[in-house]
């Protein structure tokens, strides 16, 4: 996790900068913070054949000041390692978690935040049916943030 964390490839459209390892352990401490206080949090997603780490998916509740319609809504996140990604495994991971957040969610609406530059990742999210995009001013720019269900 913090070796997937600390790459720049890996990060570039999500925040930018890199974990260094204490940062990434602070990580894996929100992750499991978020089930024992929301009842939701990420999994882990590993190969099935090798069972090597290949990144997270899940929900979240960073409790983010970018528009007061998404306080106490869920936000859909992933991430995984240079070498699996576009190979179809953040969407199979989020169809996974979408099928347990449509059971277990509360209000069972999510949203995802994203670069506006990130067409494979708004892809994932259009797959997994985020829609209704809108983009919101964001820290130095701005994120485009779609929604689902409710």
């Amino acid at each position: 996790m913090a070796k997937m964390w600390g790459d720049p490839a890996v990060v570039a459209m999500i925040s930018g900068v890199p974990d260094t390892p204490g940062e990434a352990w602070l990580r894996l401490l929100r992750h499991i913070g978020q089930w024992a206080v929301c009842g939701y949090g990420f999994w882990t997603v590993l190969d099935r054949e090798s069972g090597a780490f290949l990144g997270q998916a899940g929900f979240f509740d960073k409790k983010r000041e970018i528009a007061p319609e998404f306080n106490g809504m869920p936000e859909a996140g992933w991430g995984l390692v240079s070498a699996a990604q576009g190979r179809g495994l953040a969407t199979e991971a989020m169809r996974a978690a979408m099928v347990w957040g449509d059971a277990n969610l509360p209000g069972r609406e999510t949203f995802a935040l994203f670069d506006p530059g990130h067409a494979a990742s708004i892809r994932v999210g259009e797959k997994l049916g985020y829609g209704r995009g809108k983009l919101y001013s964001w820290e130095d720019g701005e994120a485009l943030i779609m929604r689902r269900g409710g």
